[in-house]
């Protein structure tokens, strides 16, 4: 049951996560930038968790090399939303999703690459098929298809920082109580993307009511809540199992391009899709065995 509440808490960040790209790229029709939303973002979420960490009082804090690693844990979050929402003012949101949704294999070839944890055969075939479903889902084969490298590139880029992130956090903090873990992250998170993008930010003129609303909304529906489920729920059921609840992002964000901005889903990339989750379900499933 404990491990139920646990998978649920990752489900539901997930579920939130995966509306923002819609709602990122509607934001840039009133002239916003992708760095300056994902640092207001990114900046009044770690003061929301901040003011969560000071109700809740004392708990577990990290030492100086804990805190660090969160810090360095927030950065790759930081750099995930920042690639990830640059990515989709080049391309569309439900393109810009499938590609995210590399992560998975990505996740694979750092445990690979820095844990020693080699891939066994099944682990290989089902990438074939994330990559053929990448194919289908992003409707890649249409004749005359046209689109943006830049875009696909900051997509894919965003792909593999998911991936550190969510192995990073699996094995980072675990001592640590979500309010302050979460806090950490966001702030480290808001320091890259500023650190990226200072002139841009220092420079940007947007900073009004309407601006100030678009980002408290993105910050608690996409960042503060999803935040402090994965920080309180990855380490309990550890980077497989999460992986593969953290798919439902996908559906997620392809049904909200669809509903918020009316990007058609041919039948074709609708079987990709679920050839994409099929696989990536799979995969994590025998992750998860292992672990």
């Amino acid at each position: 049951m404990k491990n139920l509440k646990y998978s649920f808490m990752v489900l539901l960040g997930g579920i939130l996560y995966g509306t923002m790209s819609s709602f990122v790229k509607l934001s840039y029709s009133r002239g916003y930038y992708a760095a300056e939303i994902a640092f207001s973002q990114a900046l009044l979420a770690a003061l929301l968790l901040g003011t969560c960490l000071l109700i809740a009082g004392k708990g577990e804090k990290p030492d100086r090399k804990g805190l660090l690693s969160l810090l360095l844990v927030g950065s790759s979050a930081g750099l995930t939303n920042f690639l990830y929402y640059q990515s989709v003012s080049y391309i569309s949101a439900s393109l810009a999703i499938v590609i995210l949704m590399q992560f998975t294999w990505f996740s694979l070839l750092l445990e690979w690459l820095i844990f020693r944890q080699r891939p066994g055969r099944p682990a290989l075939v089902t990438v074939a098929f994330i990559l053929v479903g990448t194919v289908m889902a992003g409707d890649l084969l249409q004749p005359g298809l046209s689109f943006s490298w830049q875009g696909l590139m900051l997509a894919l880029a965003s792909s593999f920082t998911y991936a550190v992130y969510i192995v990073a956090n699996s094995r980072v903090g675990k001592g640590v109580r979500w309010q302050a873990k979460s806090t950490l992250i966001m702030t480290g998170s808001a320091l890259t993307i500023f650190l990226i993008n200072a002139p841009v930010i220092v420079s940007a003129n947007h900073f009004g009511y309407t601006f100030l609303s678009w980002a408290l909304f993105l910050a608690i529906v996409g960042t503060t809540i999803p935040t402090a489920l994965f920080a309180a729920g990855i380490p309990k059921i550890g980077a497989g199992t999460s992986a593969i609840l953290m798919t439902i992002e996908f559906p997620v964000a392809i049904l909200c391009a669809y509903l918020v901005l009316q990007e058609a889903i041919s039948p074709l990339q609708i079987t990709g899709m679920m050839i994409m989750l099929a696989a990536i379900s799979v995969m994590n499933y025998y992750k998860s065995l292992k672990n």
